[in-house]
């Protein structure tokens, strides 16, 4: 099948199959006679893979690392799972950064309510807030605010 076909088969753009290939995650496929790329059906299943892996977060190069175990003829699953494993570590991680930052937010916002807006010269004003929460976060808002009291 042509790069096309590929592409529509897969659901992934050609200039990204084109980018696999140069980065070694798809073997160079043959070409025919008017140099057009020749995909075998094991480039489908192949990209498929990658896809999907890269769906769930997966880096390249540790889907590279999945690809070249398989290659060589081992059965990659317990990598499979420790990747698993790793990516649902990091995404918890991610998330639990991110409900962090949404009570900073929550947390800034309220204060802003307080702040005067037209005190910019004076740090007193909503602006301050950004600048304080890049030096220390919400908690350093918080302890100067109740050592203000």
């Amino acid at each position: 099948m042509q790069i096309s076909e590929l592409a529509r088969r897969s659901g992934v753009p050609t200039k990204t199959i084109r980018y696999y290939e140069s980065v070694g995650l798809l073997p160079a496929p043959a070409r025919a006679g008017n140099n057009y790329r020749h995909y075998e059906s094991t480039a489908l299943e192949r990209l498929r893979f990658i896809a999907s892996a890269r769906s769930l977060g997966f880096a390249l190069a540790d889907v590279g690392e999945l690809l070249a175990a398989r290659d060589a003829g081992d059965a990659p699953c317990e990598r499979v799972l420790d990747a698993l494993d790793a990516q649902r570590t990091t995404l918890d991680r991610r998330i639990a950064d991110l409900l962090a930052l949404r009570d900073d937010l929550h947390h800034l916002r309220a204060e802003g309510e307080r702040r005067p807006r037209d005190q910019g010269a004076s740090g007193q004003c909503v602006c301050y807030l950004v600048t304080a929460y890049r030096n220390g976060g919400a908690v350093a808002i918080e302890r100067q605010e109740a050592g203000d009291d």
